[in-house]
């Protein structure tokens, strides 16, 4: 079957938060009408947020279509007989004007059973932080479950929490039952499974505009919650110039990180898998044998399995480049 699948840009799916800020839209000329712009999903497949697609000859259709139509052409074929109709990434930006509640997130098994859904593990990169912002992860000390519990119970749980000052081109994992939180003033790519499950268990004693706490999820964090400390979340890596260089992989995702200041091929042709490629730092042109595509800061390509190679030409650039 002749293909028609391109370069794919997706319209972002903005959401107002109570903690949002306004950077998408001063930065990345995202369109929003609101003052607290929290998030840009940028390749979305959650139930109620299919993204649909922004460029070319399918533009209008959404990402269920493409899988539907295209399937193993669009996600790859190990992709797609793993997955099946859904795919498998969450893609955003966030904007953290405020600091976001103190979190964690259910692994595989329990998000299966409690919700019909893939677990979350997450990954961020940090693409600009204000003077000491800093996010949450972890504790300070190893605690037990009932001395945690004690700490929700007493509204103590905030002086326990260990905090990790951040600067742009910093990058974390958080595995499932981690706690974590991202602090006021940092702007960031996220990248994890396709899953809208979260766990508040803390929400600095917020009120919303009709004078409402948000809820919180004790009980559900309780069964979920990594309590062992481990002090592996930060990434370390070192971007090499004009190549795709590692910076995370697992079995979720395998996250590159591309340095331009020239004009590199990226050969696909060994690989099983769609690739999103997320602008962090400068412009580039992407370019295959059918199209070329602007990838600006701030702006998500989607290259489908189909496309074997591409080019990608910068004077400055930093590009996120994911795959399954």
């Amino acid at each position: 079957m002749k293909t028609e699948l391109y370069l794919l840009k997706f319209d972002p799916i903005l959401k107002e938060k109570i903690w949002g800020g306004q950077k998408l839209k001063q930065l990345f000329n995202k369109s929003s009408p609101s003052s607290h712009t929290g998030e840009s999903w940028e390749i979305s497949d959650v139930d109620g947020n299919d993204s649909i697609i922004l460029n070319g000859a399918l533009k209008g259709k959404s990402i269920k279509w493409l899988l539907e139509k295209y399937g193993s052409q669009f996600v790859g074929k190990e992709v797609f007989e793993r997955f099946g109709a859904k795919f498998p990434l969450l893609i955003k930006f966030i904007d953290a004007a405020e600091a976001l509640s103190v979190q964690l997130h259910p692994d595989d098994k329990i998000a299966k059973e409690k919700h019909n859904s893939f677990g979350k593990t997450e990954m961020w990169y940090i693409m600009q932080a204000d003077q000491d912002a800093e996010v949450i992860m972890g504790f300070k000390d190893q605690i037990t479950k009932a001395e945690y519990q004690n700490l929700v119970e007493t509204n103590k749980l905030v002086d326990a929490l260990n905090h990790e000052k951040v600067k742009q081109g910093d990058a974390f994992i958080i595995n499932p039952g981690l706690v974590h939180a991202i602090g006021a003033g940092v702007l960031l790519a996220e990248i994890q499974q396709t899953s809208d499950i979260t766990y508040r268990i803390y929400d600095w004693d917020r009120v919303t505009d009709s004078g409402e706490s948000r809820e919180l999820h004790t009980d559900l964090a309780l069964e979920a919650i990594d309590l062992s400390n481990d002090k592996d979340f930060k990434i370390n890596y070192t971007a090499k110039v004009n190549q795709a260089s590692e910076l995370f992989h697992n079995q979720y995702f395998k996250t590159n990180i591309i340095a331009l200041d020239s004009k590199i091929t990226r050969d696909y042709s060994t690989m099983d898998s769609f690739v999103i490629l997320m602008g962090v730092e400068g412009k580039s042109m992407v370019v295959t044998d059918g199209n070329q595509e602007v990838l600006e800061q701030g702006e998500t390509l989607l290259v489908p399995a189909c496309i074997t190679k591409i080019s990608i030409e910068s004077q400055n650039a930093k590009i996120l480049e994911v795959s399954v």
